[in-house]
This record gives structure tokens, C-alpha cells and sequence, in this order.
């Protein structure tokens, strides 16, 4: 493990990254360029002294998991990605694991698409990167653990209040396209540990996903109309289209509205408050 050279990797990474591209609100009065620390362990899933001595040089030996989180909070590209293993002393992620880490050019896509709530998704379902009008519309997915950022794992086990609303006809749909994602990522995937250790969770806690599981499901995520309750704008009505990224087996998950109609409206209006709450008489 190069410690120094860890340390300068971790402090230059953050130091190119903005609130914004990580879907955190910028706030007032930020005397650093780049991430905060405390916003790096947020999104890592760290604590911020566990940041502090990382990067002064005097941190433990990494796990395997706490440098995927690194790396993705971090938005670090695969060479960078795999120098940041080597530094810390373990292996680069192996092919024929599912990828954790989102391409610089699906990120570009992602910055790019600032009016629309977007995010990415793993073929397991972690939410591997979101804009800030995701988390605007959705709630902020860095509140939560990094093991728990995964949309299947809430769908069965979460007890974070989802604002996706369904009834229970659409609920057992979505359970089952959870299960059948899991299952054709087995298929792809056999020796990911990870996966493996999601499934066993989820079958091991959950009498339904057990259920679900022996059923065989083979439907996946698809394109869909989802109802949003969020706090300030009420109920919205959107489009929910999912995007595939080939080459990364990763998901580019959209929400939009058609023109006119109150949704769009809403959109519109949650575009210049972000995570802002509104006061009464707005």
C-alpha cells in the first residue's frame, strides 16, 4: 500500500468533481474547490475522519468495497479507478464482475441532461450516479448507505419512505422485474460476489423475493409511467424510459413529462428550486 501516493490520488480526485455533478446541493461559502470532504464520505459511505487520514496518508488498508465507493463517488474512470486499487494494495476489479463504475462519457450524458431527473443503474440495480434533479424529485440517494443504494434491495427490504407510489398490482409487477433482473444478472454474471451476496440477503430476509425467486420471473426493468409523491409539489405523473448502455450492461434511467401538462409544470418549477423547500405562501 503507497500511502503518499493514495493520499495525492484521493485529494486530486476530489478536487475536480462539483457538488452538482454528484447531484449534492452546492450551498453558500465554500472555501475549497472541488467536494468537501464530509460530501466525499457521505457519498462513500464513510466516516469523514476515515477520509481525513486517507488522505493525510495515515488511513488502514481499504477493503475492496470501501475503494469501489471511493471510486464512484469520486467519478474516477477505470485507469484511475484501478490505480486507485493497486495504491491501496488489492487487485483491480476482475472481468466478469458487474461494473460499479460509470464511464466518463455516460457521466458527460448525465450533466448534460440537468432539466430531466436522471440516474444510472448497475445490472443489479445500485444506483451507481444521479444528477441534482434526481435527488430533487427523489430524494437524496447520498442519505443512504452505500450497500443500501440498490432499487431492488429497498424494493423488498428498504425502510426508507420511497416516493414512487404504486398500487399493489403495479407493486408485485416491479417486485417481479426486480427478480427477474437479478436472475438474468446471475446469468451473466456466475461468479460476482457481490450479486451473490445481495441475492442471499434478499432470499435469506424476504418470504416474498423467496417466493418470487422460485416463481422464476424473466420480465425486466422497462418503460414505464410512475407516480411520484413529492413533499412540496404533491402527486406527478411522469414517463419513466430506461436507456442501456451496451457495453457497460449499466441503465440511464430518465423521468420527463409531456409538454402542458401539470407534470411538466412541476418539472419545470422543481428545475429552479432544486432540494429547496418552499415556503408557504410560494
Amino acid at each position: 500500500m503507497d500511502r503518499s501516493e493514495l493520499a495525492a490520488l484521493l485529494r486530486q480526485a476530489r478536487t475536480r468533481i462539483q457538488p452538482r455533478d454528484v447531484g449534492l446541493p452546492a450551498g453558500p461559502r465554500r472555501q475549497v474547490p472541488g467536494l468537501r470532504r464530509e460530501e466525499v464520505a457521505q457519498l462513500a459511505g464513510v466516516s469523514v475522519d476515515y477520509i481525513v487520514r486517507l488522505e493525510q496518508g495515515r488511513g488502514p488498508h481499504p477493503s475492496t468495497a470501501v475503494l469501489a465507493a471511493l471510486a464512484r463517488a469520486l467519478r474516477l474512470h477505470d485507469d484511475d479507478r484501478d490505480l486507485l486499487f493497486r495504491l491501496a494494495g488489492s487487485a483491480p476489479p476482475q472481468a466478469g464482475r458487474i461494473a460499479q463504475v460509470v464511464r466518463p462519457s455516460v457521466l458527460r450524458l448525465l450533466d448534460r441532461m440537468s432539466d430531466l431527473p436522471t440516474l444510472v443503474m448497475s445490472a443489479k440495480g445500485d444506483i451507481l450516479a444521479w444528477n441534482s434533479m434526481a435527488t430533487a424529485l427523489l430524494g437524496d440517494f447520498s442519505a443512504w448507505p452505500p450497500a443500501r443504494r440498490n432499487i431492488i434491495w429497498q424494493c423488498f427490504l428498504g425502510e426508507e419512505a420511497s416516493r414512487v407510489r404504486f398500487n399493489p398490482e403495479e407493486f408485485r409487477m416491479v417486485a417481479a422485474f426486480g427478480v427477474g433482473t437479478l436472475r438474468s444478472a446471475k446469468a451473466r454474471y456466475p461468479d460476482d460476489p457481490e450479486l451473490d451476496r445481495l441475492i442471499a440477503e434478499l432470499r435469506s430476509r424476504s418470504t416474498d423475493f423467496e417466493q418470487l425467486w422460485n416463481e422464476r420471473p424473466s420480465a425486466q426493468w422497462r418503460s414505464a409511467t410512475k407516480t411520484i409523491a413529492h413533499p412540496e409539489l404533491g402527486l406527478l405523473v411522469l414517463e419513466c424510459d430506461t436507456l442501456l448502455v451496451p457495453d457497460a450492461d449499466q441503465s440511464v434511467v430518465v423521468y420527463s413529462a409531456a409538454p402542458d401538462t401539470p407534470a411538466a409544470s412541476a418539472l419545470d418549477l422543481l428545475r429552479i428550486t432544486g432540494t429547496q423547500q418552499f415556503s408557504d405562501h410560494a
